[in-house]
């Protein structure tokens, strides 16, 4: 028997005056799920993002979380979400140790468990050595893994990942796709955005293709694998989302690097 969705977005719509961001989104995660919304930069996955973190209302449509809408008990529901955003805002002379210690109080975290999950979170990130060290020494991937950490500590249901490989080295983004791979496979909903189809194919279980605020394709992995049969992935991506022929112009910049110098 299939599992109720864990969060489920119907008709969501976002309009900026004038200007329609998202229009009619919708798309649901079930326990075990990580759900992966691709579209290329400008194509409303961070609008949609907000909207189903509680962060900004939707124009129109609903976000539910376990067949609630989440602003009934905005609260409650983020007491349950871990949220990883785009660029995440940071107290720089905060050491990465006291963030952690600030966020898990807000959190009401036990002391005790604080100091645990966080000592072995920052062991496993590589930070562990850099924890009483200012967050505004930190480089991008630095700032990007306290942040996930933050994100994790009170072991939250749902997980949602605003391009979360941002900034990662290739160790890192290595323990990052396993980590959400575990948890899914502990019963997690994963919400993961991203402009990169290659991370997508490697991580998630179902996917959202956006283009301009809409969604031009959706399915699980092996549903969308099939459905461009011939094509492959990247190239059906390709095409749902009108990109450019990265061949042609590839060949084009090559051609402009060989040519003779007059």
């Amino acid at each position: 028997m299939t599992s109720p969705p864990v969060l489920e977005a119907r008709d969501l719509t976002k309009r900026y005056s004038a200007v329609m961001a998202v229009r009619d989104i919708s798309l649901s995660i079930r326990p075990g799920e990580t759900l992966g919304v691709l579209g290329p930069n400008g194509a409303g996955k961070s609008t949609i993002v907000k909207m189903v973190t509680g962060l900004l209302e939707p124009s129109r449509g609903a976000v539910l979380f376990h067949g609630e809408p989440i602003g009934r008990d905005l609260a409650a529901f983020k007491r349950r979400l871990g949220y990883v955003p785009e660029q995440p805002d940071l107290y720089g002379f905060l050491t990465g140790w006291e963030y952690l210690d600030l966020v898990a109080t807000l959190r009401g975290l036990d002391r005790r468990s604080f100091r645990e999950k966080a000592s072995a979170m920052l062991e496993g990130f590589t930070l562990y050595s850099s924890r009483d060290v200012p967050i505004g020494s930190y480089s991008k991937g630095m700032r990007q893994r306290i942040v996930l950490i933050a994100a994790l500590m009170h072991d939250p249901e749902l997980l949602v990942l605003d391009e979360p490989f941002s900034g990662l080295d290739v160790t890192s983004a290595m323990v990052l796709r396993r980590v959400i791979a575990r948890l899914a496979g502990e019963g997690k909903a994963v919400f993961f955005s991203s402009p990169v189809l290659e991370q997508a194919d490697k991580l998630c279980s179902h996917l959202v293709v956006l283009k301009k605020g809409a969604v031009v394709g959706s399915g699980s992995i092996e549903e969308m694998h099939a459905g461009f049969a011939g094509l492959g992935l990247e190239a059906g991506f390709m095409q749902l989302t009108e990109q450019v022929d990265a061949d042609r112009i590839a060949q084009d910049i090559v051609s402009a690097v060989r040519a003779p110098a007059h």
